[in-house]
């Protein structure tokens, strides 16, 4: 079986028992970064084997990662935070096991984009999930420029190093509507902040972001 585990994105007491128990249970376990995996599982007394798997080294660790599963040996697959395969490696993997006709469940729990939703105020009956945007500008525009024709709340993930110029773009492209600018989720630090696009660039101008952030924007209506 392979198990799809999430793991808290800053609060450690967000991890569920079920999570401890089928991490305390597989043979060895896929992560994203060993090292943060590995302080999450001393955290709570797990000692299992880590193998390093990320956006990297995916492609090729599958075939030998499917050889195991077929051995019938139990995988756990962990990302940095929260769930994986959300902007994270793991849907090739997903993919093969299909092909493969091998056992696949999700231990569900935390996601960023789930939580940074539920704090939102904005409409959020139906959205849409962008991910991580484009690096390049143009890109970026493009990106926005379509969602003129979709008429729903939307959201995206954001560096730090990007996300002046991310908003700059929004307001480019969509006007001044209201975003919900989430980071540091479950953390001591954690900061959602509503507010137009226009005062959102000026806040960021003078307060240089910090941290991953998530960003929902608002509906034309």
């Amino acid at each position: 079986m392979l198990y799809i585990v999430s793991t808290p994105i800053g609060n450690l007491e967000d991890i569920t028992l079920r999570a401890l128990k089928v991490l305390g249970k597989v043979d060895f376990i896929l992560a994203e970064d060993t090292r943060k995996t590995g302080l999450l599982l001393k955290n709570f007394n797990i000692r299992k084997p880590l193998v390093s798997f990320y956006e990297h080294n995916e492609i090729k660790k599958i075939p030998w990662v499917i050889e195991q599963l077929k051995k019938d040996k139990h995988i756990a697959l962990v990302s940095n935070a929260g769930t994986p395969t959300i902007s994270d490696p793991g849907y090739k993997l997903i993919s093969a096991c299909r092909k493969e006709k091998l056992s696949i469940t999700a231990v569900p729990g935390p996601c960023s984009l789930i939580v940074a939703v539920a704090l939102s105020s904005l409409p959020k009956e139906k959205f849409i999930f962008l991910g991580y945007l484009p690096k390049k500008r143009q890109a970026k525009l493009k990106l926005f420029n379509k969602m003129k024709e979709i008429n729903f709340t939307f959201v995206f993930f954001e560096s730090p190093l990007r996300l002046l110029d991310s908003l700059i773009s929004l307001k480019e492209e969509l006007g001044n509507r209201r975003v919900t600018i989430a980071k540091e989720l479950t953390k001591k630090f954690e900061e959602v902040i509503e507010i137009n696009i226009d005062d959102a660039i000026e806040y960021f101008k003078k307060n240089k972001p910090r941290g991953e952030f998530t960003v929902l924007v608002e509906r034309l209506n």
